[in-house]
């Protein structure tokens, strides 16, 4: 047999700063299984995150990446509904299918939840193979064809996006403050943009990322280093605050100030997470109880906001290709994650044609 048929290159995990790109058995396609050919892996603040760190449901050697778009090579004996050459995404979240959650379709929610990247391998690597659960929950998306593999890697974190400001019920009229100016508080900007937001207000302490940000043209971009956002937004609304706060960097401060310029009836989205050891955080809530301020968390996003997030993309109302920063073949993929911790960008993506 070919040696290109039963090998593939990928970035094996090994542990806390290690990552090796060798060559390893390309991944067989069993019964109910959908063998996919990478066209493009993005990288997440989470593959950041796990490369320096490590994290407790990924086990090395192991191939992560989960915010993939590529071909489908296989189909398993018993899967249904697709073609060989079809261009796929992949939802990230794998539930057990039982659960309360999972009948609901909040596969995110699983109490045995099990994803793409860090319980099954993923996607930096020219070939992966969808489980069957996966198949079976509907976790494979096909994309339209307009669309590139690029702009199709950046659906996954949109949706994660989309799941966030579910809750929040964005208005007509409503101000919408942001803290943090990298790619995930971009894309809620345009988001708030879409849903009709009055204004949005971008807060970052880095500048190179306050300049970034201008490219999606806030109303206001707020120096955190410089001025106090809580002053600034009481200052811009008349001191009333901001209807919609979304905390979208990993900062306890953040989430402090978050509060503080919330107005009356206000909603606030604690999305991102906080590192091990920060967690808890010291909040006002009588500001919460006076003020009638609802705060919601949000994790990861299930099937029908990826399908909400393709519709927004595809059809240019989010345009996808803004986003993507730096391109990076595989052989670079510490170079892609070392340019993504430096937030000199955007979205760096994997390509097994990119070019560094």
């Amino acid at each position: 047999m070919d040696r290109a048929r039963v090998n593939m290159k990928a970035a094996i995990f090994l542990g806390p700063e290690k990552m090796e790109v060798r060559e390893v058995p390309r991944p067989g396609c069993g019964d109910g299984e959908i063998l996919i050919r990478v066209g493009a892996c993005a990288v997440c603040g989470t593959d950041v995150r796990i490369y320096y760190h490590g994290q407790r449901n990924v086990h090395p050697p192991h191939i992560i990446g989960h915010e993939i778009a590529g071909t489908i090579e296989e189909l398993g004996t018993g899967v249904s509904g697709y073609d060989i050459g079809d261009r796929v995404i992949l939802v990230t979240s794998v539930g057990c299918g039982k659960c309360k959650y999972c009948v609901r379709g909040y596969q995110n929610l699983c109490v045995d939840t099990r994803a793409i990247g860090y319980f099954y391998q993923g996607g930096f690597a020219e070939y992966m193979a969808v489980p069957r659960e996966a198949v079976q929950q509907g976790s494979v998306l096909k994309i339209p064809g307009e669309l590139s593999f690029e702009q199709a890697s950046i659906i996954e974190p949109l949706s994660c996006c989309i799941n966030g400001q579910d809750y929040l019920k964005i208005e007509q009229g409503d101000v919408v403050a942001i803290f943090g100016a990298g790619p995930i508080g971009c894309m809620h900007t345009e988001l708030a943009r879409a849903s009709g937001a009055s204004e949005t207000i971008l807060i970052e302490v880095s500048p190179t990322r306050l300049d970034l940000a201008r490219d999606f043209s806030p109303d206001l971009l707020i120096d955190a280093g410089r001025e106090d956002p809580v002053e600034r937004v009481l200052e811009i609304t008349d001191g009333e605050g901001a209807d919609v706060v979304v905390v979208a960097c990993s900062s306890p401060r953040a989430q402090q100030q978050a509060l503080q310029l919330t107005a009356k009836r206000g909603r606030i989205s604690f999305f991102a997470g906080l590192p091990r050891g920060s967690s808890v955080v010291e909040l006002d809530s009588n500001l919460i109880h006076y003020r009638e301020i609802s705060v919601f968390g949000a994790f990861a996003s299930y099937r029908e906001q990826y399908i909400r997030a393709m519709t927004l993309v595809s059809s240019g109302k989010v345009r996808a290709e803004r986003f993507i920063t730096h391109r990076f073949a595989l052989d670079d993929i510490v170079k892609a994650i070392e340019t993504t911790k430096s937030g000199v960008g955007l979205k760096a993506v994997i390509g097994n044609e990119a070019q560094g």
